[in-house]
């Protein structure tokens, strides 16, 4: 498991440029026939739109596609799909909706305002950093609960769930890089008593900071 950006949520956005109306749509998704999905469920929904550009890039098959529908050539459906790539995005699909306005753009102008409508899109989607982690769990007895609720997250990972019967049993995910200092400090402050076991690994979902974007 290696570690990947890509978008929180559904997300759009819309600005004018010489009366044309862009809106920009951006989702996550895992599957080509989930971007295909997005991309027509948007073109059904403005169907009377000039234009409905789009890109994705997903990460199974390092697969990507574009498409200008209708705009000159490499004026649309790249500019979309470079806003991804700079940003270093995957499993992610951006919808570019144009109302003609009547002024025509010129090919620097449609470049400009299909990458500014991606942008936006993407902005309004939020950006994250999705990180493996390893899922562990561990359990003690009611005296060493509060010592081991307090290391786990000192030692960088982060409780899912407590479990309270004869004993505490704490369910948590951390990065793995955080795993052998966390198992030194929990055999110290058990004097070798308490084992954390793996039980899987799975993604987790990080923000992106505004010097990262």
């Amino acid at each position: 498991m290696t570690e990947y950006r890509t978008v929180k949520a559904f997300g759009s956005a819309e600005f004018t440029e010489k009366r044309s109306r862009f809106i920009g749509w951006c989702q996550p998704v895992q599957t080509q026939e989930e971007a295909v999905a997005f991309v027509e469920n948007i073109r059904s929904r403005h169907w009377d739109a000039t234009h409905n550009v789009y890109a994705y890039r997903l990460r199974d098959g390092q697969l990507q596609r574009y498409s200008d529908d209708g705009e000159p050539q490499g004026t649309a459906g790249m500019p979309v799909l470079d806003v991804l790539q700079k940003s270093n995005l995957v499993d992610v699909v951006v919808v570019a909706t144009r109302y003609f306005g009547g002024i025509l753009l010129g090919g620097g102008g449609l470049v400009r305002a299909y990458s500014h409508t991606s942008s936006i899109a993407v902005q309004a989607a939020g950006i994250v950093r999705m990180c493996p982690c390893d899922l562990m769990t561990v359990s003690c007895d009611y005296s060493r609960y509060g010592r081991l609720a307090s290391l786990i997250p000192e030692c960088g990972g982060v409780i899912d769930d407590t479990r309270f019967t004869e004993e505490v049993s704490l369910d948590f995910h951390m990065p793995p890089a955080c795993v052998p200092l966390f198992e030194k400090r929990l055999a110290d402050a058990a004097n070798g008593q308490l084992h954390a076991r793996k039980t899987g690994e799975k993604y987790f979902e990080e923000a992106v900071t505004g010097e990262e974007k």
